[in-house]
Order: C-alpha cells, then sequence, then structure tokens
C-alpha cells in the first residue's frame, strides 16, 4: 500500500512538473489552454493503457468483475488518480467547472482510492476509466478548434460526429455493460457498485447535456438549409418564374 501512494504520489507531481513546463513554455496562452493540453495527453496515454488492459491484458471486465488487482492494472490506476486530483485541484482553484463534472471528479477519485486500497476490482474501474476518457481527447479538440477559430469547418464537423458516436456507445453503451456486470457479480464490494451506479448517472445526465447541444446543432443546420432554399428558390411573378 505505501508504494502504491508513492506511486501515485509521483503521478500527481509528474502532471504538476508537465503543467508547469507548459505554462513556461506558452506564457501568452490562457492557464485553461495550458490544463487542457495536459489533459489531451492524459487522455490518450491513458485511454491507450486502459484500452490495452481491458481489451488484451485482461482480465475481462464483463465476466471477472471484483477479481484481484494486476501490477499493469495499478500502474494504470496510480498515474491516473495522479492526474484526477491534479485536475480537480486545478478547477476549484480556477472555477470552471460545474457542479456535475466536480461531483465526477471526487466520485473518480474515491473509486480509485478505494480500489487501490481493497487490492480488487481494478478490472471493472479501468474498463470505466477506458469508456470515459476515449471521449476526452476528442472533447478537448473541440475546445481548442473553438479557441483557433476552426471549429466551423469539416474538421469541427467531424470531431463533432466522434464525439457524440463514443460517448453514445462506449460510454453509455458499454458502460451499462459494465455497471450491469459489476452489481450482478457478487465479488466487488457494495459501496463500488453504488459509486459505480453515482458514475453511470453522471454520464447518463452528461448525455442529456449532450444531447440539448445535438438538438441545437441540428435545428440551427436546419434553419440554415431552409433560409438558403428560400433564398435559391425562383420568385413567380403574376404566375411566372422570374428570370436569373
Amino acid at each position: 500500500m505505501v508504494s502504491i501512494a508513492l506511486e501515485v504520489t509521483c503521478s500527481l507531481g509528474a502532471w504538476l512538473l508537465l503543467y508547469a513546463c507548459v505554462c513556461c513554455r506558452n506564457k501568452h496562452r490562457s492557464h485553461e489552454w495550458n490544463c487542457r493540453l495536459v489533459t489531451l495527453l492524459h487522455g490518450v496515454i491513458v485511454t491507450c493503457l486502459s484500452g490495452y488492459v481491458a481489451l488484451s491484458d485482461g482480465p475481462w471486465p464483463l465476466t471477472h468483475a471484483g477479481s484481484p488487482n494486476t501490477s499493469l492494472q495499478i500502474h494504470v490506476l496510480s498515474l491516473t488518480l495522479g492526474y484526477f486530483i491534479f485536475d480537480l485541484g486545478w478547477c476549484l482553484y480556477f472555477q470552471t467547472e460545474g457542479d456535475l463534472m466536480l461531483f465526477h471528479h471526487t466520485l473518480s477519485i474515491c473509486g480509485m482510492i478505494m480500489v487501490l486500497g481493497l487490492g480488487k476490482s481494478a478490472t471493472e474501474v479501468n474498463a470505466v476509466v477506458f469508456v470515459s476518457e476515449i471521449t476526452n481527447p476528442l472533447l478537448q479538440t473541440r475546445w481548442f478548434l473553438r479557441e483557433m477559430g476552426c471549429y466551423h469547418t469539416f474538421l469541427g464537423e467531424v470531431v463533432d460526429f466522434f464525439f457524440v458516436f463514443l460517448f453514445l456507445v462506449l460510454r453509455i453503451g458499454g458502460g451499462a455493460l459494465i455497471m450491469y456486470a459489476m452489481v450482478t457479480s457478487p465479488d466487488p464490494s457494495w459501496l463500488l457498485k453504488a459509486g459505480g451506479l453515482a458514475m453511470y448517472i453522471v454520464s447518463l445526465g452528461l448525455m442529456v447535456e449532450i444531447g440539448r447541444f445535438v438538438r441545437r446543432k441540428m435545428l440551427k443546420k436546419y434553419h440554415s438549409w431552409t433560409s438558403l432554399r428560400s433564398t435559391n428558390a425562383p420568385v413567380k411573378t403574376n404566375g411566372h418564374l422570374t428570370a436569373h
């Protein structure tokens, strides 16, 4: 347990150091810009690592919920825990996030601490990290595109599509399968099961926000299309089409 605590502390220190280096390198950028660069890097690294653990290294989270932690799972969760502590502290200091995201970070930290302390259930928690973090790089990319004035382009449309698609398929669909496996298995702690359900409810709350975003975007596109169609439509004069 002491070695795990040391590993988490080193992870926190590494993310802090990386953030400080990015701030020194990009002095002309805002604190949020620099933090999101760190978040983007974390999302890419942890998605790859947790995906490898869940899909290749094993054990399979849908059949081995509550199994003992492997060394690789411990390393991945320690790295992720250090980041989430850093990011929660940053969000509280700069007050950039709402209650839902702060609650999500707090639940994530408590869940990873519990799993690392108990020595089991890292299998399903690592899988939750994978389905949750896989959309994070796309989320950060959307923000950077918006800041650089490139959001309303074809690239922005592609990023939005894959963000919504992956969120619904993996975070909502895949997350439901992981939660079912966790709740129906007798091995995970009841407290961890409750935390997992709370995390999934948070995901459903985020899904509602994404649904509103998609609705606004589709309505905007529809109004733009109808406006363009009415502008390009031929005008009738005394029952005859006017010449263009």
